[in-house]
């Protein structure tokens, strides 16, 4: 019996090198993370699972943290009382119990690795869009910025409920419909995309989004139940854009900055016009922030042409996150989202968000052309 064990244990530590290899591989040729990861193994793995955890109506991955930290509470306690019990034997038991955490880190890690972590390494969304990435001059960044201000405060004025300060409501009937919008925007894409079809499932409200604000995160896709999680307590008119967000990782695109460009996308193949109106105003803020840094006069002259539903709009989000810039809780966030960004071929970390302007661009040039 002892001698299987140890047997187990060997075949469970040997997939942490494996998978190793497995990212080293993919890291190195990128042919073999698309075509055998990423359009291969992923994509049937990642359409069953999430058949399956779709039909749970919470979030699994939230269910998973809490029944994580409870396990983790009683694993120490029974720890340290067989410890206790056998003074004799305490190095012993010390040791077998990190030998088998070990073994549950290395078949996490293999998981990690074979269902998302590979897909850092696939071919960029751009090699499917046709898109051309070049250098943009201030003058073409601003002129992409003025046109986005006008179709937001265009597609503002058609905005159907405003909650009492005259903020933009994407609830008003509820959380499913807009979740179900979601789905279906993602869907409509794919007939524009191949690389995008398949099944998706609705994206899931987080029940303790109000402390995800606190870590100043907005969603999260699980790589190991295929959700994605939604943080229902940020300004509601972001929402729509990052429910399309997180479903694009689903297709295994994950660089933050082709998910964002992919939501902007399945928005406004959307008909409802929160979600055109959700993706604009993601295009529009990262576009206009590439401006600031650029321009701060051209910055202030764009602000001047916003409507004032749409400086509304982006003075609650702005004053929103506010409260939880530079606390404890989103310093450590964002320091781990940024090594976690690093240590995934995102080597800008948290700044490769901005990347997403390059690629707006280049649908610009290609709509111009």
């Amino acid at each position: 019996m002892n001698n299987l064990l140890k047997q187990k244990r060997v075949w469970l530590l040997l997939l942490l090198p494996l998978s190793f290899l497995f990212m080293l591989l993919a890291k190195n040729n990128p042919l073999i993370a698309e075509n055998f990861f990423a359009q291969g193994i992923y994509k049937w793995v990642s359409q069953a699972l999430s058949v399956v955890t779709g039909l749970f109506p919470f979030s699994l991955l939230e269910f998973g943290i809490i029944a994580l930290i409870v396990i983790l509470i009683v694993f120490i306690y029974l720890l340290l009382q067989n410890i206790i019990r056998n003074k004799q034997k305490r190095f012993e038991i010390v040791k077998k119990a990190a030998l088998n955490l070990l073994c549950i880190a290395s078949v996490v890690y293999f998981m990690f690795a074979m269902l998302c972590g590979v897909n850092y390494y696939r071919y960029p969304f751009s090699h499917y869009s046709g898109l051309q990435i070049q250098p943009a001059s201030v003058g073409e960044l601003y002129e992409l910025c003025t046109e986005l201000a006008l179709q937001a405060n265009t597609l503002r004025s058609k905005i159907p409920h405003v909650d009492e300060k005259g903020v933009t409501k994407v609830f008003a009937d509820g959380y499913q419909p807009v979740a179900e919008q979601a789905r279906q925007a993602m869907t409509e894409l794919a007939k524009s995309y191949d690389t995008l079809k398949g099944y998706y499932p609705r994206p899931k409200r987080v029940m303790f989004s109000n402390f995800m604000s606190r870590t100043e995160i907005t969603g999260i896709y699980n790589p190991f139940t295929m959700e994605a999680n939604v943080n229902v307590a940020a300004t509601e008119y972001t929402i729509p854009a990052t429910m399309c967000h997180e479903l694009s990782h689903l297709r295994g695109f994950m660089r933050e900055d082709e998910a964002n460009f992919i939501a902007y996308l399945a928005c406004m193949a959307s008909d409802d016009v929160a979600f055109q109106y959700s993706g604009t105003m993601l295009a529009l803020v990262y576009a206009s922030n590439q401006l600031y840094r650029q321009d701060i006069g051209l910055y202030r002259q764009l602000q001047s042409t916003y409507s004032r539903g749409v400086a509304l709009d982006m003075d609650a989000d702005y004053y929103y996150w506010l409260q939880f810039k530079d606390t404890v809780i989103s310093t450590v966030s964002n320091k781990v989202n940024d090594v976690y960004l690093k240590a995934n071929n995102q080597v800008d970390g948290v700044k490769s968000y901005g990347r997403m302007v390059d690629l707006l661009l280049a649908l610009r040039r290609s709509k111009i052309t």
